[in-house]
């Protein structure tokens, strides 16, 4: 955000062109030239609110930001994390009405790609500044070059730079640096390790591109039972009616949703037979079912 508001990378490439020997003069006399907006008390909408967009948001909050979450998908999780001082926007119209600055936080998917575009574009407020560091198809980047020359959008940031955007004004292009650190390749693998090692012994879904987050802890009842399946009416009354027809008590059931698919975890406390699982997957629009 400081980047896109403050004019920062061009008043550095400026400073290395002066030479003499009245360079602080210079400068003090040519800042003029790279004044920008503060950020603070602006409106910033931040789309996605997982783990970063959450950190994002309530830094911004920190930063006495007025700021807006938008996620159909959020955790509960990640709800409690987030600051009460965030804004719930109910869409993205929203978002792109009220706020001055937007930052992406979401993955790629057919529903997300390319949702920048010229019908996001003419919903914004004019001057608009854009980060994007999480996929660079989510912007469609001829109606990103037609925003800018209009000067609907201010500046674009993003950390994945093409050869359409490299040398576009407007746009501040910057190697994806997010996990060049010493510390994030170990981090990563041990993340990717005990999410799925809680995934194989208990069910657990955390960090799915495509499922929604679906969480019941540790198991600690005789079965638990996973189903992923379509996300389609009256799937979990016929899942409970196997399970009754055999007598079996739910101890706890907790089904989540994410676009065309969804995900139901049910404690049993009696082990539940072959034939019912049998008849549980034979359900139309289950995908699989696992006993644990």
């Amino acid at each position: 955000m400081l980047l896109s508001s403050r004019k920062i990378v061009e008043g550095i490439n400026w400073t290395r062109s002066l030479t003499g020997d009245d360079v602080p003069k210079q400068v003090e006399k040519g800042k003029a030239q790279f004044v920008g907006p503060e950020i603070r008390d602006k409106k910033l909408g931040v789309i996605g609110l997982g783990a970063i967009g959450v950190m994002v948001a309530n830094a911004a909050v920190n930063m006495e930001m007025d700021v807006y979450g938008y996620d159909p998908y959020i955790s509960v999780d990640h709800a409690w994390g987030l600051s009460r001082s965030v804004k719930k926007a109910n869409d993205l119209k929203k978002v792109f009405k009220h706020c001055d600055y937007i930052t992406l936080h979401i993955p790629l998917t057919d529903e997300t790609k390319g949702m920048l575009n010229k019908e996001a574009f003419a919903q914004m407020k004019e001057g608009v500044r854009i980060i994007n560091l999480s996929r660079g198809e989510l912007v469609n980047d001829a109606d990103m070059i037609d925003a800018l020359e209009a000067g609907i959008v201010s500046e674009y940031v993003t950390d994945f730079p093409n050869e359409k955007m490299i040398n576009v004004p407007g746009v501040i292009p910057v190697p994806h640096l997010g996990a060049s650190t010493p510390e994030s390749e170990n981090n990563c693998a041990v993340m990717a390790v005990l999410q799925t090692k809680d995934f194989l012994e208990n069910g657990n879904i955390r960090n799915s591109v495509n499922f929604p987050v679906c969480d019941m802890g540790i198991s600690i009842v005789k079965h638990r039972l996973t189903i992923a399946h379509k996300n389609i009416p009256k799937m979990l009354g016929q899942i409970s009616a196997v399970l009754a027809e055999q007598g079996t008590n739910i101890a706890n059931m907790i089904n989540r949703s994410r676009g065309d698919y969804a995900y139901t975890m049910v404690d049993l406390e009696e082990e539940i037979t072959d034939e019912n699982v049998k008849r549980i997957k034979d359900i139309a629009g289950v995908l699989k079912v696992r006993v644990i």
